[in-house]
């Protein structure tokens, strides 16, 4: 077993194989390890993410060493049956490959003892491992932009079931009506780490739900719609407007990311302006370009990126609106957040919050997942709360804050690992030696960033899937590495050369297309 450093906040434990990754999740949580926050199993580590001010990365990897890790992680474990319907596009070429018949396929597929090794890729996506050796079946060299929910397939040495529709590169056998991630269910992922699943074979189509069975259906976030004397209505955005705060973490069993607020120094900023608690939700507004009208007598604050800001009443009458500080505003007013000049989000905190429905305990838009409030564009309006519920006074001092503009040249401190030793010693140099230019591919899952030296290889062949954090520098086959934000995935595939430091979190994600970027190692 080796012990390798993730980021300051994050160690990864590698395992000799799936098995020990298993058995070494299962024992951690068990443990209940002063200071350890959240366990991401992969197909041979565990991400173990920790509290420094808890627990030392030095200590916690004492403890992980002493770890009895050899109880069968098939002890206790729920079973789960899955019907399914065998029909899948690609079950004759996995007949193939394999060299046995279609009929074969089927039959072996359902004979096997399957069991969730970790989750990831998307909430209730169960990794399942088998006992039947034959089961090792290439990815498809184009992955399809949709595969539908309830899809079956076979990748390597696993299967999985599709919770939503989304893009893939896994062979597809057959289908199932299982709803393998419902929010109105208790849990909503139907497998998690350790649950050992079995495949039956379905005999027709279930029937529509009926609406005493509605809780089994799957929703899709919808926006939230108010009439009360309290909202906000969009009126125009560039992108999406988000609800955000804290985020979820600790759900990773649930193949559930922590998402969350971009930039947590703005929100704590907008949020004591307005004298909400430091993690009421709030709205995060990328490149600006947005028009907002208020209704109700309103406390509002914006922070993060700079740019202009307008208010413009009912009478059509033009007034500026400060930035970090709190500022009144009055019912039909319209706010107009204008194209940043530093920075890139910004964070708009009302008095009294903001009113949507939970989910997993948090309010955040999780928007590779599809969890939490649905992204909010022209016609939607969001509710407000009770500006008697704010905890504190407002706070008009407003707190100056150095966000880059494109052109500029920042720094980050990072952390090298976990598998830094996958690249030359060239790589390593030009990690830190070079510049770095933020393109314009990037959204809240990372950012592409491109330099004049590619990093380099050392280590071929395809990585394992393992966890990751946000602020991982994934380093894809090009060689331009991408910085992971609060919506990455939990999983991946190819190797992490370092991690931006949590310090530096905020920062990063303010970072505008055209920004330079250099790499510190701390």
């Amino acid at each position: 077993m080796r012990i390798l450093r993730a980021s300051d906040r994050a160690l990864l434990v590698e395992t000799a194989d799936l098995d020990e990754a298993m058995r070494l999740n299962r024992a951690l949580t068990a443990a209940a390890v002063p200071g350890l926050l959240e366990l991401v199993p992969g197909a041979r580590t565990v991400l173990v993410r920790f509290e420094p001010r808890r627990v030392s990365a030095e200590a916690l990897s004492e403890i992980v060493g002493t770890i009895d890790a050899s109880a069968d992680v098939s002890a206790d474990a729920a079973l789960v049956e899955i019907p399914v319907h065998y029909d899948g596009d690609d079950l004759a070429y996995v007949a193939d490959v394999l060299g046995i018949s279609v009929e074969d396929v089927i039959a072996r597929h359902l004979a096997a003892s399957w069991t969730v090794a970790f989750a990831g890729f998307a909430p209730g996506f169960g990794y399942l491992i088998g006992d039947d050796p034959l089961f090792d079946v290439p990815r498809r060299a184009t992955p399809r932009m949709r595969v539908p929910a309830g899809a079956v397939g076979l990748a390597g040495r696993f299967s999985g079931v599709y919770p939503r529709e989304s893009p893939g590169g896994w062979q597809l056998i057959g289908r199932t009506d299982a709803v393998m991630w419902d929010t109105e269910r208790e849990p909503p992922a139907l497998l998690a780490p350790g649950t050992q699943v079995r495949f039956v074979r379905a005999a027709r189509l279930a029937a529509p739900a009926s609406p005493q069975d509605a809780s089994l259906i799957a929703r899709p976030p919808q926006p939230h719609r108010d009439d009360s004397q309290r909202r906000i209505d969009i009126l125009s955005a560039l992108f999406p407007i988000l609800i955000q705060d804290l985020g979820r973490p600790g759900n990773a069993a649930l193949g559930v990311s922590a998402s969350g607020i971009a930039d947590r120094t703005a929100m704590r900023a907008a949020n004591r302006a307005v004298g909400n608690a430091p993690d009421a939700a709030v709205l995060e507004i990328t490149a600006g370009g947005a028009a907002l009208k208020l209704t109700g007598a309103l406390v509002v604050a914006v922070a993060g990126a700079v740019g202009e800001l307008v208010l413009t009443d009912r009478h059509g009458e033009e007034r500026p609106a400060p930035h970090g500080a709190p500022f009144a505003v009055f019912d039909g007013d319209v706010l107009q957040v204008g194209a940043p000049e530093r920075g890139l989000r910004s964070v708009l905190a009302v008095r009294g919050g903001i009113r949507s429905r939970p989910v997993l305990g948090s309010l955040a838009t999780d928007t590779l997942a599809g969890l939490g409030p649905a992204p909010l564009r022209a016609g939607d309006a969001v509710a407000l709360g009770d500006p008697r519920s704010a905890p504190h006074l407002v706070d008009p001092v407003a707190l100056p804050r150095d966000l880059p503009a494109p052109g500029e040249t920042v720094t980050l401190e990072i952390t090298l690992g976990p598998r830094d030793d996958w690249f030359t010693a060239d790589a390593l140099e030009a990690l830190t030696g070079q510049e770095w230019e933020v393109t314009a591919r990037g959204d809240r899952v990372g950012i592409r960033l491109a330099g004049a030296e590619p990093l380099q290889r050392s280590v071929q062949g395809e990585l394992p899937s393992e966890g990751a954090v946000t602020g991982a520098l994934q380093v894809p086959p090009d060689g331009q590495p991408v910085l992971f934000l609060p919506d990455h995935p939990l999983t991946g595939g190819y190797p992490i050369i370092g991690a931006v430091t949590d310090e530096c979190l905020d920062l990063a994600a303010q970072l505008p297309p055209g920004v330079r970027v250099r790499f510190a190692v701390r």
